[in-house]
């Protein structure tokens, strides 16, 4: 990458941040997904080829930042559609564990081997942040903040997380 089309690019930004993040705040509901989001705009331009070629670096910053906005929602919709998870249900179930029979006892822990064997597989963050969001009981922002990520990036790492898993123990049965 030339130091000339990197200058450009650097200068575009800074001459555009402030609107840019009044125009993803005003899209977006949380402050952190308008900087996550702003960052994806940044990386998005940088990837530009013929960075020369842009007439109006407002108007193609804009762009971008509405294609942006689009992704994101579209991501959002379809985590929020497929994955509901009953937290009432699942203390219930944790706190009936104790009050099994031997062979069901037997079960849960030929279970919870297998958990445990799916869960080495998971990347390290996203391990990390199930352990600290579901063993740990931090919250979203918690987690976020002893991990240096966002608070958005954490929801999706764990929604990752959980559907590897929940799909591997549909595969076994």
């Amino acid at each position: 990458m030339t130091q000339p089309k990197v200058d450009f690019i650097q200068r575009t930004f800074e001459q555009y941040r402030g609107g840019l993040q009044r125009y993803l705040m005003r899209r977006l509901a949380h402050a952190q997904n308008a900087q996550d989001l702003a960052q994806e705009i940044y990386l998005r331009l940088l990837r530009v080829e013929a960075i020369d070629l842009v007439r109006q670096p407002q108007a193609y910053l804009y762009r971008i930042a509405s294609h942006v906005v689009y992704e994101f929602r579209l991501r959002e919709e379809r985590e929020q559609k497929y994955v509901t998870i009953n937290s009432e249900y699942m203390a219930e179930l944790a706190d009936s564990v104790g009050d099994t029979s031997t062979d069901e006892q037997w079960q849960t822990m030929s279970t919870e081997r297998e958990l445990a064997r799916l869960f080495a597989q998971l990347p390290p963050v996203e391990q990390a942040i199930v352990l600290l969001q579901k063993r740990d009981g931090l919250s979203y922002k918690e987690v976020a903040e002893q991990l240096n990520l966002s608070v958005h990036t954490v929801k999706k790492y764990l929604f990752r997380a959980l559907l590897r898993l929940r799909q591997a123990e549909w595969k076994d049965e």
